[in-house]
């Protein structure tokens, strides 16, 4: 399964540049800062900067030259926007769920970077050096991943019924599914930090946010291709399948 590797960092690689793409895109005709997950709000030529920094880290990461030191940076890079900004976000209010979710996406795609940051450390296929146990970025980066997904399930369970109103029309039981994704959710944290089963699990959580971005992001940016924050959440639904398959990548090659 350590296979998984390199398509989890393609995967992570494209919505990374995306984010980049989409900065670059809404600097140039919003006054304010764009949309997405802004690292330094109201700070015009920061946008610049960040857009920049992000495009570029997608395509060092997409050919993988110099890759892991494009991961390690991008890792740390999120880590201080979390801690910086998210993080006082949530203490405000910390019954708004909007802030919780947005410190917990930029969380786990912290930890996407720091698993990638550790597996590519030998070469393309990310596979540790003969006889070595995991690499402690990757480590970090693992439990990182992890942990939100508490959050996320949580919130599922919270709000059922208002998750349930953002699944199309034709799939059946709403409910039903808005509340197993997110015992799934859990059940997922909890595999990844036990490590039992916890390659399969993070497997079938990237599928799981690649089929949320080809049924539900995709449609709903092609209904509003001009609303920023539904191209947002279709770059976080990749991000979150690119780090959940390189999750799956290393926890293999730890075994």
């Amino acid at each position: 399964m350590n296979s998984l590797i390199k398509p989890g960092r393609i995967l992570y690689a494209i919505a990374i540049a995306c984010f980049g793409m989409h900065y670059l895109a809404f600097v140039t005709t919003l006054s304010a800062a764009p949309p997405g997950p802004p690292w330094y709000p109201g700070a015009h030529w920061l946008s610049w900067v960040s857009g920049a920094a992000l495009l570029a880290a997608g395509a060092i990461l997409a050919v993988n030259v110099k890759g892991r030191w494009a991961a390690l940076l991008l890792g740390i890079a999120l880590l201080l926007r979390v801690v910086g900004i998210h993080v006082p976000r949530v203490l405000v209010n910390l019954h708004d769920p909007g802030p919780w979710t947005s410190a917990a996406e930029m969380l786990s795609i912290c930890g996407g970077a720091l698993v990638l940051a550790g597996a590519l450390i030998r070469g393309l296929d990310g596979s540790p050096f003969p006889g070595r146990s995991s690499n402690p970025t990757t480590v970090v980066g693992q439990y990182l991943f992890a942990l939100p997904l508490f959050i996320f399930g949580a919130q599922h369970l919270m709000y059922g019924q208002f998750v349930a109103a953002l699944i199309p029309s034709w799939i059946p039981a709403h409910v039903f599914w808005a509340y197993f994704i997110g015992a799934a959710f859990i059940a997922s944290a909890l595999a990844i930090i036990t490590g039992r089963l916890a390659a399969s699990s993070s497997s079938l959580l990237g599928l799981m946010f690649l089929l949320w971005v080809l049924i539900l992001h995709f449609p709903r940016v092609a209904a509003s291709p001009h609303n920023a924050n539904e191209w947002t959440s279709a770059f976080v639904a990749l991000a979150m399948s690119g780090s959940a398959v390189a999750v799956a990548g290393s926890i293999a090659n730890r075994d």
